[in-house]
């Protein structure tokens, strides 16, 4: 599948995009774009890869992201069934700095959201009270147009610019390439999500982009800033965690079917990353869900 330079263009009367998207899933491929971008998810789950940064995304997840920094959204197997239980909706909205105005940004009150820009170039995943305030925000700017709109796009920044309520996603420096460097990375994120239960050799992914493997080791880490394997266990990591929230299954099997060889090396890696135990998270999201 080859990259993409997505451009969502605004209408005639607005400087800006925003729009609901209501699909049966998200088939935008890995892209990127100049413009930033924030994305609430209304209703929809999976994996999600932003910069060299691969995690879940559920319904109400907020997500601001800065110029040309590389994303995908990406649905389970039961999305491109025809399956009308599951949809993916979303709210986008797409903006650069001229859609503010030349010289907003340059005046003393626009100082904050001048350091927003700046931190979502890793992508900020947004919680707490700011994440609700946000969410009723966007849906509010969707029924407005012109001034109005903008006005409430400002707020939204304002808001966002104001708030200590997020978390970094991606490591900083990652940007995206409408080149062969880009195609070869979608080639090998699509690979590894559909074959991460299982064990991946070097040999058998630096064969899909036509590499050898100490080239495939060297390009993918230039471009990702983390090594192949570091990349393949952070999402076998991930699946783990969701399968502990959501399902009943034992350690012993989710330790195998998120492609870890034993159950020792699954827990160490688990809580090296989390600091605690693969059973102590379940028993705290259970407590929270049962609080």
């Amino acid at each position: 599948m080859i990259p993409v330079l997505e451009y969502l263009p605004p209408t005639g009367e607005d400087s800006f995009f925003a729009q609901a998207f209501d699909d049966p899933y998200f088939a935008t491929p890995w892209h990127y774009h100049p413009e930033f971008e924030l994305v609430l998810i209304t209703q929809s789950q999976g994996k999600r890869f932003i910069g060299n940064t691969v995690s879940e995304f559920r319904d109400e997840d907020l997500t601001f992201m800065g110029p040309n920094l590389p994303h995908l959204y990406k649905n389970p197997a039961s999305y491109y069934e025809n399956n009308p239980a599951c949809r993916a909706r979303s709210i986008v909205i797409h903006f650069s700095e001229k859609s503010l105005g030349q010289d907003l940004l340059r005046l003393p009150e626009a100082k904050n959201i001048r350091n927003l820009f700046g931190l979502s170039t890793r992508g900020m995943d947004i919680t707490g009270v700011t994440k609700k305030e946000v969410t009723r925000k966007m849906h509010e700017l969707l029924e407005v147009t012109g001034m109005e709109r903008l006005l409430r796009l400002l707020d939204i920044l304002h808001r966002l610019a104001s708030s200590k309520d997020y978390s970094f996603i991606s490591d900083p420096g990652i940007i995206g390439h409408n080149s062969l460097d880009a195609e070869r990375l979608n080639k090998v994120f699509q690979y590894t999500f559909q074959n991460y239960e299982r064990e991946i050799r070097l040999e058998e992914v630096a064969a899909l982009v036509y590499m050898t493997r100490t080239s495939f080791c060297r390009f993918f880490q230039e471009r990702t800033k983390k090594t192949f394997f570091s990349f393949l266990n952070n999402m076998r990591l991930n699946q783990a965690c969701q399968l502990l929230i959501d399902t009943d299954k034992s350690i012993a099997d989710i330790t195998y079917s998120c492609g870890f060889n034993n159950l020792s090396n699954f827990n160490r890696q688990f809580k090296a990353r989390f600091c605690q135990s693969p059973r102590a998270y379940r028993q705290v999201y259970s407590k929270m869900i049962s609080d």
